[in-house]
């Protein structure tokens, strides 16, 4: 340890050129950083050294802060600054100083001040802004040492919203004559690329230009960028194979410099980075892969030197060449590769031939034949990560005859581990193995909540729970594995909940109020005290509580299970948790109405699918009534984020923003559901902790002890060893394994002699690899399975229209009744008689609680609102019924009155408005080129004419002016009055609304009022914008509101992006600027001279859109429209 720090005191004085002294060796007596560095190497605690640095930092502070205080000095409490953070002490005021001393020292002086900046400050600092100008002047230096310096800090950590103000500087220096500049010009682009790839997509030829330069640097710097750019479009990129074929065989046969060479390698960085981007090009393509070939030879020849940069250059090899159309003859050496890894004694070369075997097992599973037994030597190794990566192995090769026994492995690993990331990588497969296999590893699943607990991704738990709703193919194995759970659950609940995570409790609970019933022997009001006793364990969350309660309010039949709810919802009618408070008012309502009950939980509902209306239209009126009122309209997380920075100069909160997770973007390997939905219940607390483990913004509390929490205080929890010894009660052996295990113990107990260890190897190896032997009964993970299960998952007999269909059945859901209206306005204490409901016309009702008519409607995307009407008639707006007047015979076509400037144009449906005893309010929009006009028709039934009639239109939404010639006085007996009003939009939203009122008055000179709104989507403004594509590049760089959503393409064409495009073209009027390949760019404005640009690209069987906007809402509300337009379609 003496040698490390005697070496790194030397080598400061050099780097850091501290001592005036040119070539000393050894840090100045004189110099305090050294004083510095002496004093921490000579304490012995921690305790001293927070001390001495505590003092340090005020004298820091107190000499920082002085005006007398030179560039030189500056220079070196600045190096004391940067060593203080880097131990971990925050020197916070130095910031603005090193900023300070980036501008205005001398070149030396900027360069401290520069790696003080890169080292104090990320991305998104505040501080950060003060430094663009001068990273400006030092791009248009003369000095290339300045110059260096500001591509430096460029390519580190300059803010993304300053890109384009140094874009075109960074730019020009990939023409500059110095290779070094080019070089760094060159990352930063691939930092910019990186961090906005938007801004540097019309700078490509200029990155080709690079892989082409003279020089070796700037060409392997360009190589990020390219890697990254192939990875999302290898189509597009598929001409420059054989630019990297060449550049490749000059590395391999040592045609640069001798300075790239790495222990007589040459360039062995370089050849990684082109042999991953090769494999991406040639990946089923025999074209692309013939070209590579020659190449790849020459690789695995010359890369045979026995040091360990050839090996990760083999191992690339090995991973391009079983990536790429195949050729025997390199088959043949990439398996010998992977042999030589795999035999070696080294355990990093074990752990690489194992890695490599896994990657390529699946498109050779015969592969891990040849290496069986060494496989099995590897699950026994002493070192951690070897068998891990065996596991993983294992698990690849996984089928319906090995099944069993990799489960075991795994399982047996699990409980040993202590690791939480290996624990929650082996819950995840084995959980992903059990869904496969049911019914046989329901025992699997018990044991993985046991251990996994609450470390295990949310979705296990749910797909588990769907396993049981949806059931197979058997009604009587659907009826055995349930009622095996029930007794299997009850049995635990009668031992220690306490020691159950939170993740099982809450399984429990939804099977025992689902399927309890099916056990004869077992009382409701014994399962209701299981539950309450789960309640009363202080260790009990929230979000357990909830589902817990959910379920008693399933069981609540008889006057004894009553008086135990009763029991229950009084203790938490008055939690301090809202959904709490909300489930304990559900239990008591619904455990006094038996009938109510059965209704809104019918029993055995789990199987019936139901339609989710992911675009939640259903609250469209009450988002209506809200915005009128006066409530704030949504805004997307991005958009309050940058508000919120927009709002302050500084931020003062010690963490980040956190977001709410968006399901639409989860990837498969964070093991999201398919449906994306917790098929428990529609609880709001089921739900809430779904964030991610282990982030980055949490505190570092390693070794710190926990003693409180939300709860109080918290009970010690019991060591790993005895939360992995939770015995499962025997009920938990699987019925149709109970008799195999009872003959399987008697033949166990019969004397025989035990085998040799080298012979129990064989019979695992032979369990293990059974049916990779033959392609016939080969199924590995990711592939389909043609041999046929015993237990099959039920088959779906119809889909949802809207894709998303998941099995709820403890949702508050039932039959078209008035319990429906009842539960969604959330009243479940109101009276409501069935006569109401009888009121309505027949197929007004639907399952989900919604009306036909309304749905009709929303998909008109014109709806109409009664608000409220008041006068001396006593005219009620909550009547169900409107007013009919027994003389209104006669029958007005409104149509015809419509205006003739405005026939032929685009017109909407005339819908009603409102009405009284006098008068029929309708109306109905015009859209122009320029404008859209609301036109108002006003009937007047009666047999008297109304006078000093009033209308007013107003929206907080919309700017609306009047029309000058459609003002009226007087509407005559039996006649119609029509006004125009002028729209036109003053914040965006995806349906805006007017609302109005009219006032008259009678011959009996009664002043009557009457009330209305009316709402139009906003694609009624919108309206094409015919631009070039070099406008839309220069447009599309000044707008910062932006978006990004994944649309559903229109598969059934020939083209699926042309034809979506030209369905959104002609619902949304959007004007198709130029689509080339997979991409295309659209456009279209807001009346009146608000663009909006959109950018599309086929992505993975998904059309990837980002919008960009001036204006603020408009991105995310055409995306909704865009939605819309593609469902219906």
């Amino acid at each position: 340890m003496s040698d490390v720090v005697e070496k790194t005191l030397t080598a400061l004085p050099s780097l850091l050129s501290l001592d005036p002294q040119p070539g000393s060796a050894k840090l100045s007596s004189t110099s305090k950083l050294g004083n510095l560095i002496r004093a921490i190497t000579e304490l012995t605690s921690k305790h001293e050294e927070e001390k001495l640095i505590q003092c340090e930092l005020v004298s820091l502070k107190e000499q920082i802060s002085s005006p007398n205080t030179s560039m030189r000095q500056m220079k070196e409490l600045m190096v004391r600054a940067i060593y203080c953070e880097m131990l971990g002490y925050e020197a916070s005021f130095s910031y603005i100083h090193a900023i300070k001393l980036a501008q205005q020292g001398t070149v030396l002086e900027k360069r401290v001040g520069y790696l003080a900046v890169s080292l104090f400050l990320n991305e998104s600092h505040e501080l950060l802004l003060l430094l663009v100008n001068t990273v400006l002047k030092d791009l248009q230096s003369t000095n290339l040492i300045e110059v260096c310096m500001a591509l430096t800090v460029v390519s580190q950590i300059f803010p993304k919203d300053m890109i384009p103000a140094i874009l075109p500087l960074v730019e020009e220096k990939l023409n500059h004559p110095k290779e070094i500049i080019r070089r760094k010009a060159v990352l930063a682009l691939y930092k910019f690329y990186l961090i906005a790839p938007n801004q540097v997509q019309h700078i490509h030829n200029k990155f080709r230009k690079a892989l082409c330069d003279r020089d070796p640097g700037v060409m392997t710097a360009s190589l990020h960028i390219y890697l990254q750019m192939i990875q999302e479009n290898p189509e597009g990129y598929k001409d420059l194979t054989a630019s990297f074929v060449t550049i490749l065989k000059q590395v391999v046969g040592g045609k640069l410099p001798m300075d790239f060479n790495y222990h007589s390698v040459p360039a062995p960085w370089l050849q990684i980075q082109l042999l991953r981007i090769l494999s991406l090009l040639g990946k089923n393509d025999q074209s692309t892969s013939e070209t590579m070939y020659e190449v790849l030879d020459e690789s695995i020849r010359r890369a045979e030197m026995n040091h360990n940069i050839t090996y990760a250059i083999l191992y690339e090899c090995v991973k391009c060449i079983y990536t790429i159309h195949p050729k025997s003859e390199l088959l043949e050496k990439a398996a010998k590769c992977i042999g030589n890894f795999v035999m070696s004694p080294k355990i990093n070369l074990k752990y690489l031939g194992l890695k490599a075997l896994t990657y390529v097992v699946q498109q050779d599973p015969k592969l891990a034949l040849q290496h069986q037994m060494t496989i099995i030597e590897c699950l026994d190794h002493p070192d951690l990560i070897i068998k891990r990566e065996t596991l993983e192995l294992l698990f690849r090769i996984t089928n319906g005859q090995n099944v069993t026994v990799i489960v075991e492995k795994m399982l047996e690993f699990l409980r040993m581990s202590k690791d939480d990331y290996t624990t929650i990588d082996l819950v995840g497969k084995v959980a992903e193995l059990a869904e496969k296999y049911p019914f046989e590893y329901y025992n699997a699943l018990c044991f993985l909540f046991s251990v996994g607990g609450d470390m295990m991704q949310p979705d296990i738990p749910n797909s588990f729970l769907k396993l049981l709703s949806e059931g197979f193919d058997s009604v009587e194995e659907d009826r055995k594995l349930r009622l095996f759970a029930v007794d299997s659950y009850v049995s635990l609940l009668q031992g220690e909940p306490g020691k159950l995570p939170q993740c099982f409790l809450q399984v429990i609970s939804w099977v025992l109020g689902e399927y309890s019933y099916l056990s004869g022997d077992l009382e409701p009001a014994r399962v209701l005290q299981l539950l309450a006793r789960v309640l009363d364990m202080k260790q009990t969350s929230s979000e357990t509580k909830s589902w817990v309660l959910v379920a008693m309010t399933k069981l609540c039949e008889s006057g004894a299970d009553v008086s135990v709810a009763q029991e229950v919802s009084e203790t938490f009618s008055s939690s301090m948790d809202t959904v709490l408070r909300q489930k304990a008012h559900e239990l008591q309502q619904l455990s006094q109405h038996s009938d109510l009950r059965a209704r809104v939980l019918p029993r055995g509902s789990g199987s019936e699918p139901l339609e989710v209306d992911s675009s939640l239209s259903f609250l469209d009126g009450f988002v209506s009534e809200a915005l009128a009122a006066g409530a704030a309209p949504y805004k997307p997380p991005h958009q309050r984020q940058e508000e919120l920075a927009q709002a302050k100069a500084l931020s003062l909160e010690p963490y980040g923003l956190s977001l709410p997770i968006n399901m639409s973007s989860c990837s498969n390997a964070d093991r999201q559901s398919p449906t994306l939905l917790s098929i428990s219940s529609g609880l709001s607390g089921d739900s809430t902790d779904v964030l991610h483990r282990g982030g980055s913004t949490t505190l570092k509390l390693d070794g710190v002890k926990r003693l409180w929490g939300r709860e109080g205080y918290l009970v010690p929890r019991e060591n790993v060893d005895e939360a992995a010894q939770i015995e499962v009660p025997s009920p938990l052996q699987s019925p149709s394994r109970q008799g195999v295990a009872d003959s399987s113990h008697t033949q166990a107990s019969t004397p025989t002699q035990a085998p040799e260890p080298e012979q129990e190897k064989k019979q695992l190896a032979s369990s293990l690899f059974v049916g990779l032997s033959s392609q016939s009964s080969l199924c590995l993970m990711g592939k389909s399975e043609p041999t046929p299960q015993r237990f099959r998952r039920k088959a779906k007999g119809h889909s949802s229209s809207l894709g998303a269909i998941v099995q709820i059945s403890n949702s508050l859901v039932s039959h078209p009744t008035d319990v429906d209206s009842l539960l969604c306005n959330n009243q479940l204490g109101s009276n409501i008689t069935s006569e109401q409901t009888s009121e309505l016309p027949e197929g007004l009702t639907n399952a989900n609680g919604t009306c036909d008519g309304e749905a009709k409607l929303n998909d008109r995307d014109t709806k109409v609102q009664k608000l409220s009407h008041t006068g001396k008639d006593g005219f009620a707006a909550a009547a169900p019924i409107p007013y009919e007047d027994p003389n209104r015979n006669e029958v007005f076509s409104i149509s015809s009155h419509l205006p003739a400037e405005l026939s032929g144009l685009s017109c909407s449906e005339i819908t009603p408005l409102c009405s009284n005893q006098n008068l029929d309010l309708s109306a109905c929009h015009v859209q122009k080129d320029d404008s859209v006009v609301q036109v108002v028709f006003i009937t007047n039934f009666s047999d008297t004419s109304v006078q000093q009639m009033l209308l007013d239109i107003h929206s907080d939404q919309l700017e609306v002016s009047c029309a000058s010639d459609s003002r009226l006085k007087d509407v005559r007996s039996h006649s119609v009055a029509v006004c125009q009003y002028f729209l036109s939009v003053k914040r965006p939203s995806a349906h805006v609304e007017t609302v109005g009122m009219v006032s008259y008055q009678l011959t009996d000179g009664m002043r009557q009022e009457v009330q209305f709104s009316y709402k139009l989507p906003l694609t009624s403004f919108i309206r094409p914008l015919t631009v070039s594509t070099e406008e839309y590049g220069t447009m599309w760089l000044t707008f910062s509101n932006d978006t990004k959503q994944n649309l559903t393409l229109v598969s059934d064409a020939q083209e699926p992006l042309a034809a979506t495009l030209n369905v959104l073209k002609k619902k949304l009027q959007l004007h198709i600027v130029e689509i080339i390949d997979m991409e295309g760019i659209v456009a279209c404005q807001l009346l009146q001279d608000q663009p909006c640009l959109m950018h599309c690209r086929v992505h993975a069987g998904k059309l990837a859109v980002w919008l960009r906007s001036p204006v603020p809402d408009l991105p995310d509300c055409l995306i909704y429209h865009c939605q819309r337009a593609l469902q219906e379609h």
